[in-house]
């Protein structure tokens, strides 16, 4: 075993740890040394922890093997370890308690930290370290009793708020998480001696002493990261990792935006399709990033960023979501069962908090990738105001036109005709010709935030992104089909995009009560222009033709609201949550055939209204219960509808945990599916009315276990759930004269049918998840066993299977960290999606002597896809400062390693009574570079 030395030296008074770590930074800062020095390294160290006073912990034996031969002459003592260290391919850290150690690898850290330990224990050291000066009873004489303490939480270095950190007063039972400000209050603590004692994911846990005058003003607790390194265990339930959950809340996930590199990935860092690797949240759609929650649907997801709402969540196919990492602080997931903060949707809430930006120093970034390129910078504008922007933008290269061309790899075969079959899953024909598509997405963040006083703080929050989509090509034709053996030319061009903005005023009115006020906008278009033309198409007589068929789409939303949200924190016992929103909401939709036909010519606008309240309830550190009660009125229906919730807790044991939610939620502005089993389904944004749109309904029953200790967590939940007031429409369209299927403009009479059809579905399902949170290999397990269902009376009087309905999915993730390597692997796997599929084509000749074509279909959603399963791997590099902070790093991922062709949807032509089917596929084997860079 490699000999282990410790210098520790005094440092006067008793301060906290962040006080020391300061002092330790300023001394580094500001000592100059003027020395020369020959001998090894270790005795440097000695030398300068004993003549300034600091304390340097190493591994002799190594560094007696390294010689300093050097004159330091009027150089600051930060430089002079700086330097030593990179000659010798080292790194430094400075502990939040003061310490410096010096490390070979990032891994000895943990190492180190328990060796200074045990040694101290051994020498009886003179001077208490930080571990048994939290243990010890405080040696200060409380002036107060039963006071009351209110403090924030930020980043030491950035200033950045840090919410839903965790904050306990030792030896009590009194502990909270922080607000979406990084404020926090505690009631009746013993006395104003107390140490209280924060962790947050992905820093330094840390305690801070009370005193007579911290009582009396705010508390800043100020966190400093830790080094990256996922080995490391400092404090007992401290939350870690790229993904964790809240113990004493239902079915919420939360993400560290900061390690989504970790994760292989097909595009950027991506904050969406991170939670679709953990169960309830469907990851086997890579045409989205949008959530498929528990049976839901990416409009019955509630995203919010900075207060305001996010229509479209995705970019580029689904490759991208719609927010880029470098502006996010954190995302939180409520898969059902939501507080009555929350409303206007059926499934599951996503909130987004972007950054602030440094209120210190300057900062900056690029991420370059294969596909993409994003940058970001942040600023102090002021000592009271901040400023972040972050730009991103897709382009077309060498990569980009091989991994469509694989995507547009499809597979066409030509079905019989009569009442045969006319599908499946085999190759055969071979008519497709398609080409790459032209198409590219940018989006902007920015955020400017004063803070006016210590209790007030406005920031103005804006987003905007655009995609731009050609997926034009030429769709080949047998002989049998064409005179020429010419084919079918698709014009398929999209853009669609989002623009936000919210203006927030935060206050703290006194040390119990806090209001965040928003004004918010949000926008949503959606253009599509899609048509088909050809020439030399033959008839059933055999008479050539040409002909052309278009279709143009154009969907608009537009949202202007204002929402207070208070928070009172009334006793340690009881918090109320309250507030109060009104909006006014306008959706055009027009859905236009061949530039004269108006299928759909819909202009609608609401106005909605409502307030909430909720009670948590923590009668000890057992037990939590929180009752709400959310009532809105919505202007077309002239209603008012009432939204009770109620959500609990239960801590069996230190480890073991049982919890529960139900509640009654409504939806008055929908996605409604447009459906069209020839060229694929699409979706449109609706509000609900008082005639043919119902306002969407939907009640959850959510209940589960949870097994949890420092390094593993076992969680078992199951949910039901109920809806009504779902919403579909159809296009029908027949046909007379002419003898073949649209071919308008032969001789032949259109005839067009629209409606909308109301109907009920029903969702349940288990999840169980096994996740190993600490250590060098982390990473978890989950299986999904779910049906979902819909009875819309159209399709007949029985349920089947809805759009999204998957009945099992599996998945593994698995992250191994090794020094500055970080290696990760992800098996996914789940049954097929199901689909309505053309069977074929009739004629019947009608007395007139002209003929009516109709179409054969198989049973609503009666048909399923093969299932779905891909293998993705990454590894990638970390990029460190000498002082061991993260400046970057190099990552290089294979999505779907061993290329297995899984299939998006079908989509199909119909000629002369046949049907010809193109399985459009996802990716096959993809590699992507990614390059993270950071300056200061």
């Amino acid at each position: 075993m490699k000999r282990f030395s410790l210098l520790l030296f005094t440092i006067i008074g008793l301060g906290h740890s962040a006080v020391q770590a300061q002092q330790t930074q300023k001394k580094l800062k500001n000592i100059i040394v003027n020395h020369f020095f020959a001998c090894p390294l270790d005795q440097m160290f000695d030398t300068l922890g004993m003549t300034y006073q600091v304390r340097i912990v190493f591994d002799r034996e190594p560094l007696n093997a390294m010689d300093v031969v050097e004159h330091f002459f009027e150089e600051p003592l930060k430089d002079v370890i700086a330097k030593v260290c990179k000659e010798n391919d080292l790194k430094y850290w400075i502990e939040s308690s003061g310490t410096i150690y010096i490390l070979q690898n990032t891994d000895d850290l943990s190492r180190l930290k328990k060796l200074n330990q045990l040694s101290l224990q051994a020498a009886n050291a003179k001077v208490k370290r930080r571990q048994r000066d939290e243990d010890d009873e405080p040696k200060l004489v409380p002036r107060h009793f039963m006071v009351s303490v209110n403090g924030r939480v930020i980043d030491q270095l950035t200033g950045e708020s840090l919410p839903s950190a965790t904050v306990k007063v030792r030896n009590t039972d009194l502990n909270t998480m922080t607000n979406a400000e990084g404020y926090f209050t505690f009631l009746r603590v013993p006395s104003d001696t107390c140490i209280v004692d924060v962790s947050y994911a992905g820093y330094q846990s840390d305690f801070f002493r009370l005193n007579s005058e911290k009582i009396n003003t705010t508390l800043i607790c100020g966190m400093y990261s830790s080094l990256n390194t996922l080995n490391e265990v400092s404090i007992t339930g401290k939350k870690s990792g790229v993904m964790n959950t809240d113990s004493r809340q239902v079915g919420v996930l939360q993400l560290s935006p900061a390690n989504l590199d970790k994760l292989p990935t097909m595009g950027d860092k991506d904050i969406l399709r991170a939670f679709q690797l953990m169960p309830g949240v469907s990851g086997t759609n890579e045409s989205s990033s949008g959530a498929y929650v528990r049976g839901g649907t990416p409009d019955q997801n509630l995203v919010l960023l900075d207060g305001f709402t996010i229509y479209q969540v995705d970019h580029l196919y689904g490759f991208f979501s719609a927010f880029n990492a470098s502006a996010v602080k954190d995302v939180q997931l409520y898969k059902g069962g939501f507080t009555s903060k929350y409303g206007g949707r059926l499934s599951s809430v996503t909130e987004i908090n972007g950054k602030e930006g440094n209120r210190n120093e300057t900062n900056m970034g690029v991420d370059l990738s294969l596909l993409s390129a994003s940058g970001f910078l942040e600023a102090p504008l002021s000592d009271k105001s901040s400023l972040l922007l972050a730009i991103r933008r897709s382009y077309q290269g060498p990569f980009y036109n091989k991994i469509f061309n694989q995507f547009n790899q499809t597979t066409t075969f030509q079905g019989g005709g009569g009442g045969g079959r006319s599908f499946g899953g085999r190759s055969g024909g071979g008519f497709a010709n398609q080409v790459t598509p032209s198409s590219f997405f940018y989006d902007a963040n920015a955020k400017y935030t004063y803070n006016i006083s210590q209790k007030d703080k406005v920031s103005v929050s804006y987003y905007s992104g655009t995609d731009k989509t050609d997926n034009s090509r030429d769709l080949g034709l047998p002989p049998g089909l064409s005179s020429s053996g010419s084919g079918i030319g698709i014009t398929d061009y999209t853009k669609y995009g989002n623009l936000g903005s919210s203006i927030k005023w935060f206050r703290q009115w006194n040390k119990k009560l806090y209001s965040n006020n928003y004004v918010t906008y949000s926008s949503y278009f959606n253009d599509r222009n899609r048509g088909s033309s050809g020439g030399s198409l033959l008839d059933s007589n055999g008479i050539a033709h040409t002909f052309s068929n278009s279709t143009i789409e154009n969907n608009n939303l537009k949202d202007v609201g204002y929402k207070s949200e208070w928070e009172w924190q009334a006793s340690n016992t009881y918090k109320l949550l309250f507030g109060g929103f009104i909006s006014y909401k306008k959706i055009d939709y027009e859905y236009t055939q061949n530039d004269t036909s108006k299928l759909i010519n819909q202009h609608n606008n609401a106005t909605l209204e409502g307030v909430y309240a909720e009670l948590a309830i923590d009668p000890n550190n057992k037990l939590h219960i929180q009752p709400g009660l959310r009532t809105s009125y919505y202007g077309p229906t002239g209603k008012p509808y009432f939204e009770p919730r109620l959500s609990a807790s239960y801590n069996l044991t230190d480890r073991f945990t049982i919890k529960g939610a139900t509640g009654q939620f409504y939806q008055f502005e929908n996605q409604v599916i447009r459906e069209d089993i020839l060229a694929g389904d699409r979706n449109f944004w609706v509000l609900s009315n008082n005639n043919n749109i119902p306002v969407g309904s939907s009640r959850h029953f959510i209940g589960g276990v949870s097994y949890e200790t420092d390094e593993l967590l076992i969680s078992v939940e199951g949910y039901y759930k109920t809806l009504s007031g779902l919403t579909q429409y159809t296009v029908r369209q027949t046909q007379t004269g002419g003898g073949s299927f649209r071919m308008p403009g032969v001789g032949e009479t259109q005839t067009v049918t629209q409606d909308f059809y109301e109907g009920t579905g029903r969702a349940k399902g288990v999840e169980v998840l096994l996740q190993k949170k600490l250590g060098n290999y982390t990473g978890w397990i989950s299986y999904t066993l779910a049906k979902a269902e819909n009875k819309f009376s159209a399709f007949g009087n029985d349920y089947y299977a809805a759009n999204q309905d998957v009945r099992h999915e599996f998945k593994s993730i698995n992250m191994y960290h090794y020094d500055r390597w970080n290696f990760a692997a992800t098996f996914l796997f789940s049954t097929g999606r199901p689909y309505t599929a053309p069977l074929s084509t009739y004629t019947i000749k009608t007395a007139d002597g002209n003929s009516t074509t109709y179409l054969n279909i198989s049973d609503k959603n009666g048909e399923r896809l093969p299932a779905y399963h891909r293998l993705d791997m990454s590894v990638s590099y970390d990029l460190l400062k000498i002082d061991g902070h993260k400046v970057g790093s190099i990552g290089l991922s294979f999505f779907n390693i061993y290329n297995h062709t899984n299939t998006w949807y079908r989509e199909y032509q119909m000629q002369n009574n046949q049907v010809i089917t193109t399985n459009v596929n996802y990716l096959g084997f993809t590699p992507n570079l990614t390059l993270s860079l950071r300056w200061k």
